[in-house]
């Protein structure tokens, strides 16, 4: 037997007989060997234990990789699993997954693991941990594992698709299957925490058991260990689902819908002032606001490509009896372009800006559904114009102006500019027409050059039938996010046989630019509150004001009256009358984060004053009611910017 093994430097080394990856290691450095978790052989990860024995490409990956992590994460995971079975013989387990954001296993137990319990397992983990105990590679038939799991319907499942022979992990005798590499031991795993536990159905698939899945982390470095955590504790302090919850901003209830929202009242209320403003500014920039149905012919959707490519993400069709079948709409194009063609156009109406809070319906898969960021029900702050192709440059640069003017009002500022291309090798997702790509690409590139920005090129993150801008955020948990588009399509309009009547009395085509300004509703209202932490600008706030009397017989009616004075004047005040402690009002004031908590005694009646305090100052300050209507009005007027 006679093999080579070429290393990613290119170099190659010989071996008469077969060899473990830990023996590879060995014999291109001891210092390695130490250092090494496993291994990509071809490019699949594999454990120290893995036999080489034919001419392989081969990467050793250390504890200072990526798929260094993976893989103890991976080990991690795999432990957790054990100690679970050892606990409840009865468990069966569905998915196990590691990746950059930790790990999580999937069981079925009918009497569900509590939150409570993690701590139990954690010490069942450390004791296996502290012994070092040997996780051993092996391969068995598929045969052998169906006897082992014959009572388990989700191994079974799986076992469906496997190979004759199966790479397995045992730990004692527990035996599982679908890691590609795990640690040889335990003793590694020593830096790691369980974190939570969610509902997740079986495959993703609403329709399939809900099953439980554990959420872990784990690091090599207990420093790394730590920082994560304090990451996750920000995260936590900011999610959204977790401010609208305390806040009673919105809902979501999977027993009457996954993925469908209920905007509560004071949700509703900065719902409300974001679509008020938006459609304000569209307007003011020549846009001509529109209503059109959530229902369309599915041949639109057909005609528009969006059947050929978007179908799995689109609702089936509904089948009303008489041939006619209608969708629920994936996006507002065919809409728009159904405006468009009410009318015989002239180039005297172009541009046309046409624009909508038009709602839309996705199928997306149960296991992707997460507060508002991810919904089935969604309304677009959508905009279509349609335009000469002498236009396009002049229109991109006003499209790109409304919306920086908007991210100003909103204070966004972590944002950086992408082009996005096709991917000309693939012909599935993208239109297929070379002249067409080739030329909005390098009309869109064109503008964004004679508009002096910067600016990173990205393949295959177009739309299917044109190229885009895409405006990326920074969301306040890191995560890289498109907050707003300008699509260019020269599709769309020729699909459709859209055209206007040109100067010399022919029918030309126009030429169809996409925007988005803040994207939909429900991501962006995500987005503000992960932002703002849900203590949101006063021209934004639910509650502007929280109105307090020192004692309600005494003061109660003056604070209805301060009230009444705001409320005339278009400010969102609530007077607490409740029976409580004015200590207790005011915390709960500052606690659900009112930008303005007025405070009403004696000193303040007599005067038709107010006492102020500010949201997160301990400050209190008297003033003449009149004087906080002046500083209040002010505040909404600046978008609460700093003056």
């Amino acid at each position: 037997m006679s093999f080579a093994v070429t290393l990613p430097d290119g170099s190659k080394k010989e071996f008469e007989k077969e060899i473990s990856v830990k023996e590879l290691a060995s014999s291109i450095a001891t210092s390695l060997a130490k250092k090494a978790v496993g291994a990509k052989i071809n490019g699949a990860l594999k454990p120290l234990d893995y036999k080489i024995n034919e001419d392989v490409e081969a990467a050793i990956v250390t504890d200072e990789d990526e798929e260094g992590l993976d893989i103890l994460r991976a080990s991690a995971a795999f432990l957790l699993e054990a100690v679970i079975k050892n606990k409840y013989p009865e468990m069966h387990f569905g998915l196990h997954e590691a990746d950059e954001g930790g790990f999580f296993v999937d069981t079925d137990k009918e009497d569900q693991i509590k939150v409570s319990e993690l701590p139990a397992l954690e010490k069942a983990m450390e004791k296996a941990i502290k012994n070092g105990e040997k996780i051993e590679y092996a391969k068995m038939s598929r045969g052998e594992l169906e006897d082992i799991f014959k009572d388990d319907p989700y191994k079974m499942e799986l076992l469906k698709d496997a190979d004759s022979e199966v790479d397995v992990f045992k730990l004692g005798d527990f035996v599982d299957f679908g890691f590609d590499a795990l640690l040889p031991n335990t003793g590694k795993i020593k830096n790691f925490k369980l974190l939570s536990v969610a509902g997740a159905y079986w495959l993703g698939k609403s329709s399939n058991p809900m099953l439980q899945r554990i959420f872990g982390t784990a690091f090599f470095k207990k420093a790394a260990l730590d920082e994560d955590l304090k990451r996750r504790a920000e995260i936590k302090e900011r999610d959204h689902r977790t401010i609208g919850r305390d806040l009673d901003l919105f809902f979501v209830d999977p027993k009457v819908g996954a993925g469908l929202p209920y905007w509560m009242p004071k949700g509703a209320t900065i719902r409300r002032v974001v679509e008020r403003y938006i459609v304000d500014k569209e307007v003011a920039d020549g846009y001509e606001h529109v209503y059109t149905p959530v229902l369309m012919n599915v041949d639109a959707y057909k005609t528009s490509g969006h059947w050929a490519h978007y179908r799995d993400d689109m609702f089936p069709p509904m089948d009303m009896g008489d041939g006619e079948m209608l969708e629920l709409r994936p996006m507002n194009c065919p809409s728009h372009i159904q405006i468009y063609k009410h009318h015989i156009r002239s180039y005297r109406e172009l541009p046309i800006r046409i624009a909508e809070l038009g709602m839309m319906h996705r199928y997306e898969k149960s296991g992707a559904l997460s507060g508002l960021q991810r919904v089935r029900e969604m309304t677009l702050n959508d905009g279509h114009t349609f335009v000469a192709l002498d236009q396009i440059r002049e229109e991109f640069a006003k499209v790109l102006k409304l919306i920086m003017d908007v991210y100003k009002d909103f204070d966004i500022t972590d944002y950086y500019f992408r082009l996005s291309y096709r991917d000309p090798k693939n012909t599935d997702k993208y239109y297929a027409n070379d002249e067409m790509w080739e030329r909005s690409q390098s009309m869109l590139k064109a503008a964004m050059d004679d508009l002096g920005l910067d600016y990173v090129e990205a393949e295959g993150e177009a739309a299917f039938y044109g190229p885009k801008l895409d405006i990326q955020t920074k969301t306040a948990l890191g995560n890289d996010e498109t907050m707003s588009t300008i699509q260019l399509d020269f599709m769309l309009p020729e699909r459709f046989g859209l055209t206007y009547v040109g100067q010399d009395g022919e029918e030309h085509r126009p030429v169809m630019i996409h925007r988005g300004i803040v994207g939909t509703m429900e991501r962006f209202i995500a987005y503000l509150t992960e932002i703002y932490k849900g203590a949101f600008p006063t021209w934004l706030a639910p509650i502007q004001a929280e109105i307090i009397p020192v004692n309600e017989d005494a003061h109660g009616a003056y604070a209805d009256k301060v009230r009444e004075e705001l409320a005339k004047r278009g400010f969102r005040a609530e007077v607490d009358h409740r029976n409580e402690k004015l200590g207790y009002k005011i915390r709960e004031s500052q606690t659900q984060k009112v930008p303005y908590t007025l405070v009403l005694g004696d000193d303040e009646m007599n005067v038709n004053g107010v006492n102020v305090r500010r949201y997160g100052t301990e400050e209190q300050i008297s003033k003449s009611l009149d004087d906080f209507i002046a500083e209040i009005d002010a505040d909404v007027k600046s978008y609460s910017r700093e003056k």
